[in-house]
């Protein structure tokens, strides 16, 4: 018999100086409830994203709101098959999302939040900039038309290459990213840079793709779980992304094998199976190359962290 599953994404800026009894009793709560995924806790609030049966979602959903912390936070409900993750980590670190602009309080100041609906009316503005915040190999296998994107392989080269955009200072900016809680980082710095009309989607592009038939998204939206990417077009879906290796259109996202190397780029199956998960000859030949698996997907090192305990040794 199917069961029901859910995935939930969410972040909320808050403070939390409770950072380790917090972390601990939330660990302790989630493997109580058979929830799996990536919880990232900091002294600014919590980002995340977990699967589990739709019944322990409910009890996770409401243990947070009932913090009044918590008591608004926003979830993107996503239903699934099966769980999209293959264990639980939950993390103390400096930021929510690593961006290196730890002096920067979203919940003082940050970008005019959009519904979908104002997304759309005012993304048609002759005057307004759709500005991608995501990292290369996110914005490469799906975006929205006429976005502007940046030359980013992490979200902490954002302040810089944000230099690039000073011409742009006089017109509407609207950030976006796939749940939200990059935008209100990069939106918050762009305002702190001299932006005076700066907005961010609300609740990203899986919002959007939950609210309309995500015709203005061409290719599919990377996310950060075991699906590696989804579908938000349901109009008229298109692959903008190509194979590393033969150029062809694909979408199918994989880590190299060798774990020296690791990039995360599309590779057809086919290349894939000729190339043993490798994106290259020089990675395919390398020694310490793993075992392809047939997915491009391989379990990171936990370094002592105890999944069913949440320390390291």
């Amino acid at each position: 018999m199917n069961k029901n599953y859910t995935i939930l994404l969410y972040y909320h800026y808050t403070p939390i100086q409770d950072l380790v009894s917090f972390s601990k009793k939330h660990h302790s709560f989630c493997v109580k409830n058979q929830l799996l995924g990536r919880i990232i806790i900091a002294k600014e609030g919590i980002n995340g994203t977990v699967s589990g049966l739709e019944s322990n979602c409910k009890k996770y959903m409401a243990y947070l709101r009932a913090d009044s912390r918590f008591a608004d936070i926003d979830f993107k409900i996503t239903p699934s098959q099966n769980h999209v993750f293959r264990k639980l980590n939950v993390r103390i670190k400096p930021e929510i999302v690593h961006a290196g602009l730890k002096e920067l309080d979203p919940t003082l100041h940050t970008g005019q939040h959009l519904s979908v609906d104002e997304f759309e009316q005012m993304s048609q503005q002759n005057d307004v900039v759709l500005l991608d915040a995501r990292s290369n190999y996110e914005h490469r296998l799906g975006k929205f038309k006429n976005a502007l994107t940046l030359d980013i392989n992490h979200f902490r080269e954002f302040p810089e290459k944000a230099k690039t955009l000073n011409h742009l200072k006089k017109k509407k900016i609207i950030t976006y990213c796939t749940g939200g809680v990059k935008c209100e980082k990069a939106s918050a710095y762009l305002l702190a840079q001299g932006f005076e009309q700066v907005y961010q989607l609300k609740g990203g592009i899986i919002r959007y793709g939950e609210k309309t038939d995500g015709s203005a998204f061409e290719g599919t939206c990377y996310v950060f779980d075991n699906r590696l990417s989804v579908p938000i077009n349901s109009k008229n879906p298109t692959i903008i992304s190509k194979c590393h290796l033969c150029q062809e259109a694909s979408d199918r996202m994989v880590n190299c094998a060798n774990p020296a190397c690791n990039i995360h780029v599309p590779i057809c199956d086919t290349c894939s199976q000729d190339y043993e998960g490798a994106c290259s000859k020089v990675c395919q030949k390398s020694p310490s190359k793993r075992n392809y698996n047939g997915t491009g997907y391989y379990t990171k090192q936990l370094n002592g962290y105890q999944p069913s305990q949440g320390f390291r040794k």
